[in-house]
């Protein structure tokens, strides 16, 4: 397969996840470029999107399933209703992001940033987040239950108080 330029690697992951997946096993080490990508509601499941650069991008409502995002730049990107369940999100940039109501159950989150984004009414039930940087996220009437929040930055976050948030963010660094 030849080398595509970022605007046909879009074209492909909207058409063809596996043949997207099988072309980053070819090249690597191309730098991707989606800043401003629209994605609504694409079908994303699986996908080896790590490193890619999603800036202000428009993901709302997408399935990314099990993806792989590590690395991945989603400063103020919108990411709302987004199904992230299983993500790898490891060392992703999420500051200023808008994942509100998103779905994160048991997504791999550590060592994210994701200072200041909106996470309001988003599930993290089981999601990893230890070392994360969450200051001054907005975490209102998101769901933490089981959430490992050991040593994430929690300094200035909005957050309802239930029992099983309380729970969660003991480890925390306040």
């Amino acid at each position: 397969m030849k080398q595509l330029n970022n605007k046909q690697l879009l074209e492909l992951i909207k058409t063809d996840v596996e043949g997207f997946n099988k072309y980053r096993e070819e090249y690597p080490n191309q730098k991707i470029d989606f800043s401003g990508a629209y994605l609504k509601g694409a079908y994303l499941k699986g996908a080896d999107l790590e490193g890619v650069d999603f800036y202000g991008a428009y993901i709302g409502r997408a399935n990314l399933q099990g993806a792989n995002l590590k690395g991945v730049d989603f400063y103020g990107a919108y990411l709302g209703r987004a199904d992230l369940k299983g993500a790898c999100i490891e060392g992703a940039y999420l500051k200023g992001a808008d994942l509100e109501e998103a779905y994160l159950e048991g997504a791999y989150l550590k060592e994210a940033d994701i200072t200041g984004a909106n996470l309001q009414d988003a599930y993290l039930g089981m999601a990893n987040l230890q070392g994360s940087n969450l200051k001054g996220a907005n975490l209102r009437d998101a769901n933490l239950e089981g959430a490992n929040l050991q040593g994430a930055c929690i300094e200035g976050v909005k957050i309802t108080l239930t029992k099983e948030n309380i729970e969660a963010i003991k480890g925390a660094i306040l």
